[in-house]
């Protein structure tokens, strides 16, 4: 007999919605990007394109921590 959970799928297959925070990464820099590309606008004395890089950049490791974070309560490791 296979180990499978009450539901009939395998143990390993359950819902982990706490994987969409790894979607943010790639929205930031592939979807957004045309929206963003922009040069004439600054914020802190560097040109927008350049900034929203940065943000993305310093957004992912955060989205990650999110996504193990809720692993974690589900009880997944």
């Amino acid at each position: 007999m296979r180990n499978e959970s009450c539901a009939g799928r395998p143990p390993g297959s359950r819902k982990r919605p706490a994987l969409l925070w790894l979607l943010l990464p790639y929205a930031l820099f592939l979807a957004v990007l045309p929206l963003v590309n922009r040069v004439t606008p600054t914020v802190l004395g560097v040109p927008f394109l350049f900034f929203w890089m940065l943000v993305a950049t310093l957004a992912t490791p955060l989205s990650v921590w999110q996504a193990r974070r809720g692993d974690i309560k589900r009880g997944r490791v």
